[in-house]
């Protein structure tokens, strides 16, 4: 028997390619470049996207260039190696997995040019993308000269053919909405009270961009809104939408007090939100590229390095979407990230459940609080104002529609000409109260539920209980679309026009067919008849047409108000 030792091996090539790839979103380039320069000390970031032809191709080029305090031999290894950070035990710098600027592996060619110390540092990786696709470590020519008197220190990262020189998303509104969202430049330190926040300032330019954009770090929370009775007097109906407050709040987990989290809660109504980020959807505008709607963007983002990373919703939702009301950042140092900081899910559930707890109390804090109270305040306020305003509305209209109406007199009561299928029901209604023999049927039961539902039985029949019981379909115009009921049982049809000519064909909702039938009137029989015709049947359905039967039966003609 022989016992020996197995040293686990890596392998590198493939790890790299792995890292590279497990940064899916091309934006992510410009997040690990501004959070290099932060942990730089840069103060001033220039991120400049062009495309440049080469042998008649277009290639992209990206240049980021800061003036921090620059790489030395031993940091400029640490920023090409795998998992090997200048960093790790900085609490104070962003990166600490030596992961991050494996993003910049995904492109052709990456040139470093950094200065520290007097002296300058030439880095130049080629086709690193296409080595490590070979299984191949690619090798970074370095060339060290004296700094140009007068160069100050800074490093600029020169990237050609990122992401297979796939452009689309690298114009200026998306860049600018990704910077100011989940970069190092999205930090709410600025909300917190007594907190330093360093003045950077990133000059951006995308593809479609004619010059430089300075964006000013801080994430672009909306003005506080007025107070609620200023809001209403403003905007009446829309009060709601226009309001916005904010919670500020720090504190330390209650099961492990030694790790404490920062907040940030806008509560914002949805025209707010609107009109403070151009690139929300929004009706009656055509979509562009990047856009997304406050269902895709808003509700509680969980933030590392002040940098948000995963959005935790359900957190916050007990209803449905009341977390599109929010605006929220938390911030916790305790969160451990995975390899592409895209979650926290390498954080001890212990934590994250304490963490959990906190944002619910500030979450049930809020809902119980003014804030909320305010809400509600203007939404009912708003309801009120809307119900009284569109009685008033509603009332002018119908004195409108009152004046203008066709009436015609029966028995000195004043009918007016129905507009609706309900108002052919009441004019019927009214006509079998002055003549209970206008029509062969009587009313024995009827429902409003869904349109006007009537049964009927015939005019000198037996007693209720004896008698066989039908509908009577009723509308405004007869047209050739189905029928409610099936024909089978409907004695008769009510309707104040039809516009199906003779012989067309209408059909109940089971499918079964009848004929058009219009008889004109004759020296026996005045009356235009109308009927539904069955092909295999003697049973027709009589169609009361009230506008031709009422005024050949009764001489009545609607005529305007005089």
């Amino acid at each position: 028997m022989s016992a020996y030792e197995i040293t686990p091996q890596v392998d590198a090539a493939q790890e790299f390619i792995e890292i590279a790839n497990d940064f899916a979103n091309p934006l992510d380039v410009v997040r690990e470049a501004i959070s290099n320069a932060f942990d730089a000390g840069a103060t001033c970031i220039h991120v400049t996207f062009k495309a440049v032809t080469e042998y008649g191709n277009r290639i992209l080029v990206i240049s980021i260039k800061d003036d921090g305090k620059g790489m030395n031999k031993e940091t400029l290894q640490c920023f090409f190696d795998l998992g090997n950070s200048s960093k790790r035990g900085d609490s104070l710098s962003i990166g600490e997995k030596g992961h991050g600027t494996k993003v910049y592996l995904n492109c052709s060619e990456i040139t470093v040019i950094t200065t520290q110390n007097e002296a300058t540092l030439t880095a130049l990786l080629q086709n690193p993308f296409q080595r490590l696709s070979d299984r191949q470590i690619p090798t970074v020519a370095v060339q060290e000269n004296k700094a140009v008197p007068g160069t100050v220190a800074g490093t600029e990262i020169i990237i050609k053919g990122y992401n297979g020189n796939q452009r689309q998303k690298f114009r200026q509104a998306i860049l600018k909405d990704h910077i100011q969202w989940f970069t190092k430049m999205a930090s709410f330190e600025g909300e917190l009270l007594g907190r330093d926040v360093p003045e950077v300032t990133v000059y951006l330019q995308g593809l479609d961009a004619s010059k430089p954009e300075a964006i000013k770090i801080g994430h672009p929370f909306p003005p506080v809104s007025k107070s609620v009775n200023d809001l209403f007097d403003q905007y009446k109906v829309n009060a709601p939408d226009w309001y916005c407050n904010k919670v500020v709040k720090s504190g330390n987990l209650k099961k492990a007090p030694e790790i404490s989290f920062d907040a940030v809660f806008y509560i914002e109504g949805n025209r707010v939100k609107l009109s403070h980020n151009s690139m929300l959807r929004r009706p009656g505008r055509a979509r562009f590229e990047g856009d997304y709607t406050v269902q895709e963007r808003y509700g509680l983002w969980l933030c590392k390095d002040f940098i948000p990373i995963q959005r935790k919703n359900e957190w916050i939702t007990f209803k449905g979407s009341e977390y599109t009301k929010f605006h929220a950042f938390v911030n916790c140092q305790a969160l451990k990230l995975t390899a592409n900081r895209g979650s926290i899910d390498n954080t001890p559930s212990d934590i994250i459940d304490d963490l959990r707890e906190s944002i619910m109390q500030i979450y049930d804090d809020i809902v119980s609080g003014e804030d909320w109270i305010n809400i509600s305040y203007l939404e009912n306020e708003a309801e009120a104002y809307r119900s009284t305003e569109l009685e008033t509305k509603s009332f002018c209209l119908r004195i409108k529609r009152a004046k203008r109406a066709n009436i015609a007199a029966y028995k000195d009561v004043i009918l007016i000409q129905p507009e609706r299928e309900s108002g052919v029901f009441s004019l019927v209604v009214q006509l079998m109260t002055l003549n209970k023999e206008i029509f062969p049927f009587e009313i024995v039961d009827y429902d409003t539920h869904q349109g006007i539902d009537v049964i009927v039985k015939s005019v000198g029949g037996p007693a209720l209980d004896s008698s066989k019981l039908f509908y009577v379909e009723f509308k405004h115009t007869l047209s050739a679309g189905k029928f409610n009921h099936s024909f089978n049982n409907t004695h008769s049809t009510v309707c104040w026009d039809t516009d199906i000519k003779n012989d067309d064909t209408i059909e109940d909702f089971g499918g079964n067919k009848r004929i058009m039938k219009i008889a004109p009137p004759t020296e026996a029989d005045r009356q235009t008849k109308y009927f539904l015709d069955e092909a295999r049947g003697d049973r027709k359905i009589e169609v009361f047409v009230l506008k031709d039967f009422l005024k050949e039966k009764l001489g009545l003609e609607f005529r305007p108000r005089a």
